[in-house]
This record gives structure tokens, sequence and C-alpha cells, in this order.
């Protein structure tokens, strides 16, 4: 004896439920990406370059894809305890500005070149300042801002990063000192 073949409202069951799924999988394929950023899309591993901005599509489940802010960015390195070349301990803190003019190299050459700016600034500060008296430090701030500005870019230059300023804030002597 043969199944009965639904019909009315339970024929039309799974055909509601294929398409919700299909406008789902639709829906999560098309990705935008607005003025200030671009998408670094790869497929099954391989690199198939930036897109944006605006609108694009990805392949569910094959295409992956990481956004890259393009906008000047900005962090605090932490206070460095710095022995000057004059062998006077000082905590030194500055600021990083910088930006990712190449999205593709900011994704592939480095892990995560945020994370890898903030230590690069931070241990570029440490050797400069500690190459200098604490009299330079404090008359020739504007002189070390750029030779800092300077290191860090060339180093980041590979990474698609460029370091467009680097200012020391804050420069805190010894008590002992003042």
């Amino acid at each position: 004896m043969a199944l009965p073949i639904p019909t009315g409202l339970f024929s039309l069951v799974p055909w509601v439920f294929l398409i919700i799924i299909i406008l789902a999988i639709l829906a999560s394929a098309i990705k935008i990406v607005k003025e200030y950023e671009r998408a670094v899309i790869f497929r099954l591993g391989r690199l198939l370059g930036a897109k944006g901005p605006g609108l694009f599509i990805v392949i569910p489940f094959v295409d992956t894809f990481r956004r890259v802010d393009l906008r000047v960015l900005t962090f605090d390195v932490p206070k460095q305890r710095i022995v000057t070349k004059d062998n006077v301990t000082v905590d030194v803190d500055a600021v990083v500005y910088y930006r990712v003019f190449d999205p593709i190299k900011a994704v592939v050459e480095v892990e995560n070149f945020v994370i890898a700016t903030n230590l690069l600034a931070q241990t570029t500060l440490r050797d400069v300042l500690g190459q200098v008296e604490l009299d330079d430090l404090l008359t020739r701030r504007e002189e070390l801002n750029k030779r800092l500005q300077e290191i860090i870019d060339a180093a980041t230059d590979p990474w698609g990063i460029k370091v467009t300023a680097v200012a020391i804030k804050d420069v805190t002597i010894p008590e002992s000192m003042q």
C-alpha cells in the first residue's frame, strides 16, 4: 500500500522552509563596506583582493573577509621607564598617529597590525630616548618626535602602515632631580 501524498497546507511547509533557508544564505552573502573601510577577501584561504567602499557579494562558507579601517588611528604608548644616556631614569609616554595605506599588506604581512605597531612604538621609544641625555629629552622634543616617527614609519611600511606623527606627551623626572 502506497503512502498518501500530502496535499493542502502540509505540502507547502517544505517549500516555505527551503525558501527561508535560501533567503538567509543570500542575505548573508551581501556585505557593505563603509567609505573609510576596505574588505580584504579570501576564498578558501587564497587572497582575492580588497573591495570597497560599497556593496559586494561573498560566497557563504567559501569566502572570508577582514574589514580594515583607513582613517587615521591613534594609540597611547603606555608609560615607559627609560634610562637616559646620562643614567637618569625617567617615565615617558607618547601617542602615535597612523593609518593603513595598503589594506592587503596590513592583513597579510602581519598578524595584527595594531598590536605590532604598538609594540614597535614602545621598543623604539625606549631605544631612541635611551640614547639621549635628559636635557635633550626636555629641550629637543620636536626633533625626537620626528626621529621616532621616521624610524617607526620605516619599520611599518612593509605592513602597509603609514605613521603620520609621534608625540612625546609627558616626561616625568624623578623627585630627587626636581
